[in-house]
């Protein structure tokens, strides 16, 4: 048993600066869970909401499963994320005094559960993304001129 990444937020990492990250449970529908494993899901501008101590996935689309009967799930309906209630007051605090915002990075099996991880992100100005984009174009640069020194 082990982890599968099912899909992961790539947009996030460009967009923010993720200070910390928290693994939680969803509450899913049976026809979400068969999509999921067919990896239908689209995570790029879905969010996390904390209403009345609770912590809820927005705009995260998973595709309806086609094998279902005619009652089948809403893409893009709000789930619930399951965390332990000092998490959720940790996050409460960082979101609400510092300006974080709350953000799905991951989605994965682990050992045949989905979960999700989410992320406390500050989010970046133009010119860090430029900084950022020029940074992993430098590492790549490097590591491709390593490769090339050793054949």
């Amino acid at each position: 048993m082990g982890i599968k990444l099912i899909a992961s937020n790539k947009k996030a990492y460009h967009e923010y600066y993720i200070d910390e990250t928290f693994e939680a449970g969803i509450m899913l529908l049976g026809s979400e869970v068969k999509s999921l494993r067919l990896g239908n899901i689209n995570l790029k501008d879905c969010f996390c909401r904390v209403k009345n101590g609770e912590v809820w996935l927005n705009n995260a689309h998973i595709s309806p499963y086609e094998m279902a009967n005619r009652e089948n799930h809403d893409p893009t309906r709000v789930r619930k994320l399951l965390l332990h209630g000092t998490e959720i007051a940790k996050i409460v605090k960082k979101v609400d005094t510092r300006g974080f915002s709350l953000i799905p990075t991951k989605i994965y099996f682990k050992n045949s559960l989905v979960k999700v991880e989410i992320g406390l992100g500050r989010g970046k100005q133009g010119h860090d993304k430029r900084h950022s984009l020029k940074q992993k174009e430098a590492t790549r640069d490097v590591a491709r001129a390593l490769k090339e020194r050793d054949r």
